[in-house]
């Protein structure tokens, strides 16, 4: 514990980490007031309705992502989720659209002419997510909760305006995050409004075991102790890696001997266990948003009994699907985002190769191969972590709300955006000749 207080206070020495720092942790405090903003024409104080919206399921799930935004009808209840969706339709047209397989390809010029896509993108996803959100209000909210009317087309004009400058807004900020601050922007403003709920969660689950024959104190701690190793197994799922040997050819030396070049080089290929990330998990809820959408259009019993089941996040046949799609997008998007034929031809051109495996087809045949099988674990482990919120609320009697947190989206998000932004410091850290947060020992000497 004392290493880690001397670490931090290193961090103060090193005057431009420390800048990027206070510059995050500035813009998330405005992102996080921006959040508690009500739209103008709507009276704050009659939002219970909106509220019990989103104390369970899918509309809790929403709320959450946004930081309470969306319950609280704020000017940034839409949050970021319009980028990310267009971030997601970007990435996958890059396959099929010649024009965005170019601009990939196109180094530091085709990354920015993609961005300027996904914005643009973005305000139009934005611009239909907007009137279905006031919509919402007006089957929610009591009619006199509308200062400007009920209906009033003033009211849905000017809020699908400020909805969509709310979310362009929050885009700015993320990317001013990234380029100024330390960690990735948009992934850090989607854990702090993760983080904002958590106590909130924690401390209803935490009243709820006070009742008299419900557990107690003991069994809180129980619970606690179980959420830290699911963190514990969550960090294991982002951090596993398969190590590929590479060997690189011999080189020719002349005068003083080298033996290091004339032996070559030995190293490794990093393969993830887990090369996909939560992106299985949000494409599977996306597509488990769509039935209940197209069954509302029917009356039929069918139809009710279809929306009931998707609506039921913690119901069996819910995650029996979730985790099945889950299982099917973590080979697709792997697939997608592993390019196991151009590792192969730059690790040709650099001279390397994989021992026992000739360079070029050969090598990209084995490492598809290779991420066939390990990614088959990885994606297992991926759903029974999605799943384990249902697990919670069956088998320890668990608040919904305090359940989201024992896996899914949101536990993996805090995880793997802690874990990147950490590495991020240490190696500002590291490169000023400190020891890393995660790394124990004496610190060094900074260098002047």
């Amino acid at each position: 514990m004392k290493k880690f207080f001397e670490t931090l206070a290193s961090i103060w020495k090193i005057e431009e980490l420390k800048n990027k720092i206070l510059m995050t942790l500035g813009l998330m405090l405005v992102y996080r007031f921006g959040a508690q903003v009500t739209l103008p024409g709507i009276d704050a104080t009659k939002l219970h309705a909106l509220s019990d919206q989103t104390d369970q399921g899918i509309g809790w799930l929403i709320n959450v992502f946004t930081g309470g935004a969306f319950s609280q009808a704020s000017i940034f209840a839409l949050g970021i989720m319009p980028y990310i969706s267009a971030s997601i339709v970007v990435q996958l047209m890059g396959i099929a659209v010649p024009y965005l397989q170019k601009l990939q390809n196109d180094g530091e010029s085709g990354r920015k002419k993609m961005n300027q896509i996904t914005r643009w993108l973005t305000i139009g996803i934005t611009l239909v997510q907007g009137p279905g959100y006031i919509y919402n209000l007006y089957k929610q909210l009591p009619p006199d909760a509308f200062l400007l009317g009920f209906n009033s087309f003033s009211f849905l004009f000017s809020s699908v305006l400020i909805l969509t400058t709310g979310t362009v807004f929050a885009m700015w900020l993320g990317e001013k995050i990234t380029d100024k601050g330390i960690g990735n922007g948009i992934s850090l403003l989607i854990m702090v409004g993760i983080i904002a709920k958590l106590p909130m969660a924690f401390l209803q689950e935490t009243q709820s075991r006070m009742v008299a024959g419900n557990g107690g104190p003991m069994m809180i701690v129980f619970e606690v102790i179980i959420w830290l190793l699911i963190i514990i197994a969550c960090i294991f799922l982002t951090m596993a890696v398969r190590k590929i040997p590479v060997q690189y050819a011999r080189r020719s030396v002349a005068g003083e001997y080298d033996a290091a070049s004339v032996s070559g080089n030995r190293q490794w290929i990093p393969l993830k266990l887990n090369a996909s990330g939560v992106m299985p998990i949000i494409f599977a809820q996306a597509i488990m948003f769509i039935p209940p959408v197209i069954a509302g259009l029917s009356s039929s019993d069918s139809a009710q009994n279809l929306t009931t089941m998707f609506s039921n996040i913690f119901g069996l046949e819910y995650n029996l699907v979730f985790a099945l799609l889950i299982i099917i997008f973590s080979y697709f998007y792997t697939a997608i985002t592993v390019p196991t034929n151009k590792m192969a031809d730059d690790l040709k051109r650099s001279g390397g190769f994989i021992p026992g495996i000739k360079p070029g087809q050969d090598t990209a045949n084995f490492l598809d191969r290779v991420m066939s099988l390990i990614t088959f674990p990885g994606s297992l482990f991926l759903a029974v972590i999605a799943v384990l919120p249902a697990i919670a609320v069956s088998l320890l009697s668990v608040q919904q709300g305090w359940a989201m947190f024992y896996g899914g989206t949101s536990l993996l998000i805090l995880v793997s955006v802690a874990i990147d932004t950490i590495q991020q410091i240490n190696a500002y850290l590291l490169n000023k000749q400190y020891d890393g947060l995660m790394k124990s020992g004496k610190n060094r000497k900074a260098i002047a």
